[in-house]
């Protein structure tokens, strides 16, 4: 298999590379398209930040998606749209068994959602701004031009906070993100990806690249026959002869996450009785880390807080299995430990050589990971505020923002197999101790509790679990290349003029 070319990276949108961590101030815009001409004008000049290496730091960026509603409403043709996964194009929110799998029920259920829960109304175009402190209000300003306002209605406006990478709980985040493969020097070999490695292949990141399969996502090619537009578009690399309107664009999901800290902190105390060393000690237990990122399990080298896996803790004992990080990233590679050549894996293969039952329960790691995205918002407290009898209930939490090629084989199978899962590596009627929604089981078995192995005896339980995460919003957006979103812009402004 010959190397890839390197990714055209003005082509390319930044906050798929950079993620702006350096520029503290974001608001996202979520909009409807009221003139799909005007939409197209504007989204012809915006000028949207690319993956470009700069020099000298950028001030602001601005970043843009579109939902599949929102690509209609821009006048692309249907059998394009048709192109793009079915779970893009059906949506979060239109589906009840989508509902139930990502754990979007009673209180998280769509209906209870601020925007995002109306399939008929899902907001057609998610705009991104970040900006250096200070200059967020004046960067907003300069965007939304009388031309965007006419062209758009503003459905909501999500603010964020600076909360310097602490995320509301009170714990350091953006930790364990994977390293995306941009030079194409991982293979994709199974024979040669048996451990888990935290380097991911670019096309699990972006559309119109080799996945960890070796193949390419589906999404929508045209022939400069039959639209001459196209020609603005990417050549797909697996058949140059076609243009690609995926390529180096990715899926965006998005979910409003309100968490509920006192209720969080005031809970743990309960449990460990008003003992600060306890409470804090099962807090990291449920997070799987201590409240400034240094892991529960040994990583090396020790300065990096993202290079550990979970080999030599197999039972739990020092992360449980149920831990919130455990869940997001188990770690695993395609084979479990201690196979390392033909024998042993045929040995693996017919259910032999098993050092403990969760061995093999856990799918491989490197083709469901995410690159996270998200930004913190409302009024923060401390664990210490937290604690207090007056502690405020404001709105609180994160707007959750990840970034892939597969909606379904990344951020569904993890939000419902890893996640809500009440079965995950051998941890039975449980889900996640952070984000489970702690509805019973269709048997009635409760999933309100989470176990700790312990090397003494039995594990320790903790029980009526409350829900300390709900959704308030939710989205499947399609972040296009800068080449793709133009094209877009171009169907928009041409095509509504051919109509009147």
């Amino acid at each position: 298999m010959s190397r890839p070319a390197e990714p055209d990276y003005q082509d390319i949108q930044a906050l798929a590379r950079f993620g702006h961590g350096s520029l503290p101030e974001a608001l996202f815009l979520l909009l409807d398209i009221t003139d799909p001409a005007k939409a197209g004008a504007w989204l012809e000049a915006a000028p949207v930040s690319s993956a470009e290496w700069l020099d000298t730091p950028p001030e602001t960026a601005l970043q843009i998606a579109v939902s599949a509603g929102g690509l209609r409403a821009l006048q692309l043709d249907e059998a394009l749209i048709e192109g793009f996964s079915e779970e893009f194009i059906v949506g979060m929110a239109a589906d009840h068994n989508r509902s139930r799998r990502l754990g979007d029920v009673t209180d998280n259920a769509p209906q209870h959602w601020a925007w995002g829960g109306d399939p008929e109304r899902v907001p057609g175009l998610l705009v991104l701004l970040y900006a250096k402190s200070g200059r967020l209000a004046a960067w907003r300003e300069q965007i939304q031009t009388p031309l965007f306002n006419q062209a758009f209605n503003t459905v909501s406006e999500l603010t964020t906070v600076d909360s310097e990478n602490i995320e509301p709980f009170g714990f350091s985040d953006g930790i364990s993100q994977p390293t995306i493969d941009w030079e194409g020097r991982q293979t994709s070999d199974l024979h040669r990806r048996d451990a888990y490695s935290n380097l991911l292949c670019l096309g699990e990141l972006l559309l119109g690249y080799r996945n960890e399969y070796g193949q390419y996502a589906r999404r929508p090619l045209l022939d400069t026959d039959g639209d001459p537009d196209a020609a603005r578009l990417p050549a797909a690399e697996e058949q140059p002869n076609l243009q690609d309107l995926g390529r180096n664009g990715s899926y965006l999901v998005m979910r409003q996450l309100h968490q509920d800290v006192a209720g969080f902190w005031q809970f743990l105390d309960q449990q460990a009785n008003g003992d600060p060393q306890q409470r804090e000690q099962l807090a990291s237990r449920m997070v799987g880390r201590q409240r400034d990122g240094t892991p529960l399990v040994e990583s090396d080298p020790p300065s990096d807080p993202n290079q550990f896996d979970f080999h030599a803790d197999p039972h739990g004992q020092r992360c449980p299995i149920g831990a919130h990080i455990r869940r997001a990233n188990p770690r695993t590679g395609d084979f479990p430990p201690g196979v390392t050549g033909l024998l042993s894996r045929l040995v693996r293969i017919f259910g032999f050589g098993r050092r403990h039952p969760g061995d093999d329960l856990i799918a491989s790691t490197r083709f469901h990971r995410l690159l996270r995205r998200g930004r913190v918002y409302g009024e923060q407290l401390s664990p210490q505020q937290a604690l207090q009898a007056d502690a405020t209930q404001a709105p609180r939490g994160l707007h959750f923002i990840c970034l892939m090629a597969d909606i379904s084989r990344q951020f569904e199978f993890v939000q419902n197999a890893w996640s809500m899962g009440p079965k995950f590596g051998g941890v039975q009627n449980e889900s996640d101790p952070l984000l489970g929604n702690r509805q019973p089981l269709a048997n009635d078995q409760p999933t309100d509790h989470f176990s700790q192995p312990t090397a003494q005896g039995p594990a320790q339980g903790i029980h009526a679990l409350p829900q300390f995460v709900t959704v308030r919003g939710g989205g499947y957006f399609f972040m296009p290349g800068i080449r793709a979103l133009r094209y877009l812009a171009h169907c928009a402004t041409s095509r509504d003029k051919s109509k009147s």
